[in-house]
């Protein structure tokens, strides 16, 4: 191992720095924990959100996008939060304070998330590979779950390393999608009213919009953050802790903004290509992929989209399994082999392929569940936080309790809208 990216290396420089001795590049050893996080905003989940958005609607839907990612920054901070104050995860928290039968309905629940989120994850990087180099669902399927697991093995060697590798895969994909904007940039009256005039033109679009909640405000990472950053670097005292959270939050400000620019870049993308086209029948990954060259006149086009996509799978993947180890030890205490686990959470995609089962319709519908998802986790999230004896100098203050509040109160009445439109339609 480096010892440059090693672990010790790593709280060394951050030791130095909370106590106050300046140290070059010390502010660099906090950043991590929220690029690991925000790999989760930029899944295949949010490729099949954003471009149906952004084909259908054109620019009408960008604001909910960067309604949801403000959302996320708030979240994924009470997230890093509870893990500082406590030294221990969400999952962890829950499973102390909530009565057994609780616990275990968390747990169910939690992991029905985690499959649903795998399901995109696998969808999303087979489909990649199916495009790019022509092999089947199946076989890209397979291929990523090797990859992922022979990722994963680099945890073992330490926090910093799989921080690395993924900040490198999450700034790879901005790029993509910062190129792509330069071939076809978005015209700026639509796209500003977009953003900021909110407004659903149909009941369709409200459904879309539960599904963009549903891909950036990820339940499963809600609980993997707090596990990130519960033991990685320890405060000897208050004021310690309030400076180290202090560099949290604003990792989770840079990773967030990062993560949001990218999913505004996918919708605006499909609003300035296929929707000002005329074309706002493209709802599929694999129609865009196929449409973005001959309309734009660059085949570079359709190879970024391709391969943000596949890094978008491989990452997002790596991320699901280590957020399903948390959740089934913080939860109940048990751990299974990493090989195993992903062999488990490979079964719901490759079921999906071999029925023929639409990957567009496949990917929206995971999305909602994961919206669903949300308040489970983010209830206790804003109680624990909110709990002076629990969380000590790093308390929420009540803006921030009632402004999480709200959140939670408009994401569980968009779920219900969600719910209805299924069951009934639009009439």
């Amino acid at each position: 191992m480096l010892p440059a990216i090693s672990n010790d290396t790593v709280r060394a420089k951050a030791a130095h720095t909370l106590s106050g001795q300046r140290r070059r590049w010390g502010w660099t050893a906090f950043f991590g924990p929220a690029l690991i996080a925000a790999v989760a905003y930029v899944d295949p989940g949010n490729f099949a959100t954003n471009i149906e958005a952004g084909s259908r609607y054109g620019y009408a839907l960008l604001w909910v996008v960067l309604g949801a990612n403000l959302m996320a920054m708030l979240i994924q901070t009470l997230s890093a939060r509870l893990g500082l104050a406590t030294g221990r995860n969400l999952a962890e928290v829950i499973r102390e304070r909530y009565p057994r039968p609780v616990v275990w309905v968390y747990w169910v629940q939690a992991e029905i998330v985690a499959i649903a989120t795998d399901l995109a994850e696998f969808l999303g990087a087979a489909l990649a590979f199916n495009l790019l180099f022509g092999l089947s669902l199946v076989e890209g399927a397979l291929l990523t779950g090797a990859i992922t697991y022979l990722a994963l093995l680099m945890h073992r060697q330490g926090f910093r390393l799989m921080e690395l590798v993924i900040g490198a895969m999450i700034l790879a994909i901005a790029s993509g999608f910062l190129l792509e904007m330069i071939l076809a940039p978005p015209q700026a009256a639509p796209l500003l009213q977009g953003l900021l005039v909110p407004g659903f033109p149909d009941g369709y679009a409200l459904y879309l919009a539960a599904g963009i909640l549903g891909a950036t405000v990820m339940p499963h990472v809600i609980y993997l953050h707090s596990a990130l950053s519960q033991n990685r670097i320890r405060a000897r005292n208050d004021g310690e802790r309030r400076r180290l959270m202090r560099y949290y939050r604003l990792d989770v400000i840079v990773g967030m903004a990062i993560a949001g620019l990218v999913n505004l870049s996918m919708l605006a993308l499909a609003a300035s290509v296929f929707h000002a086209q005329g074309r706002t029948d493209v709802a599929t990954i694999s129609d865009s992929y196929r449409l973005l060259a001959p309309m734009m006149g660059q085949e570079l086009a359709s190879h970024l989209f391709g391969l943000a996509l596949l890094l978008a799978g491989l990452s997002s993947s790596i991320v699901g399994t280590l957020s399903g180890q948390v959740i089934m030890q913080g939860f109940v205490r048990f751990t299974i082999p990493l090989w195993l686990r992903r062999l488990i959470t490979m079964v719901p995609a490759l079921a999906v392929i071999l029925m023929g089962i639409s990957e567009q319709k496949a990917l929206v519908a995971s999305q909602v569940i994961l919206s669903f998802g949300i308040p489970f986790a983010l209830i206790p999230l804003l109680c624990f936080t909110a709990n002076r004896r629990l969380m000590g100098n790093l308390v929420n203050g009540r803006t921030v309790t009632v402004v999480g509040g709200a959140i939670c109160a408009l994401i569980i009445a968009l779920n219900g809208y969600v719910l209805f439109f299924t069951l009934f339609g639009e009439g």
